[in-house]
């Protein structure tokens, strides 16, 4: 996996499959939403959804009347699709083609949502530069969710090796830059009727050390 080109093989996956047709498909992605609701982020907040591809978390939050919405994804034709859904309201979102791992934040988000891409970092580099560039995107005491395969969910994803998690495990990663507010388990049924098992938890950054 050494000459494993990240970008190439999402670029692949979002050209040659419909939505319907990928595991993380959700038409309303509810757990998401909760965290909205849950840690009471105001409509004003600056959101950023990261590895959010063409999923339907940012057409909801757009019907919630949420104003600051960015959207990164290392793959293009992933936003692309998700502008062709949105139409005329495409132009209310920040769209950003990144690999997370080499993301220059431009401004400072209020609340950092990640759902199953995470898990994708499997080398020690990327996993410490993912963790350094959410703490310095985020705002003081900015709020961080990350949803990632449990111990319990699967091992691969996409025809790739993932890293699953626990709640120790995912603290541990986290600390010392952030204070882990809350963790919580999942299962997510897929479009194929099987059932992934996620672990998602809530942190708050914390002043650099």
């Amino acid at each position: 996996m050494e000459n494993f080109d990240r970008q190439k093989h999402w670029e692949e996956i979002y050209q040659t499959r419909e939505l319907k047709d990928v595991s993380w498909f959700q038409v309303k992605p509810e757990t998401s939403l909760s965290f909205f609701e849950k840690w009471n982020v105001p409509i004003t907040a600056k959101v950023i959804d990261i590895g959010g591809g063409d999923s339907f978390l940012v057409d909801h939050l757009l019907d919630l009347g949420y104003q600051d919405i960015s959207v990164l994804d290392i793959s293009a034709s992933a936003i692309e699709r998700a502008k062709q859904r949105l139409g005329n309201r495409a132009e209310q979102v920040k769209w950003i083609v990144s690999d997370v791992t080499a993301f220059q934040p431009t401004e400072k988000y209020d609340f950092w949502h990640d759902r199953a891409a995470f898990h994708f970092l499997v080398n020690e580099e990327d996993l410490s530069n993912y963790i350094k560039i959410a703490h310095e995107g985020l705002n003081p005491s900015g709020i961080l969710v990350i949803g990632t395969f449990s111990e319990q969910g699967p091992k691969k994803c996409s025809g790739i090796e993932i890293k699953q998690y626990s709640e120790a495990s995912m603290t541990d990663r986290f600390t010392p830059l952030f204070e882990k507010l809350d963790c919580i388990t999942v299962d997510h049924k897929t479009p194929f009727d099987t059932i992934q098992n996620f672990v998602f938890c809530t942190f708050r950054k914390l002043k650099s050390i």
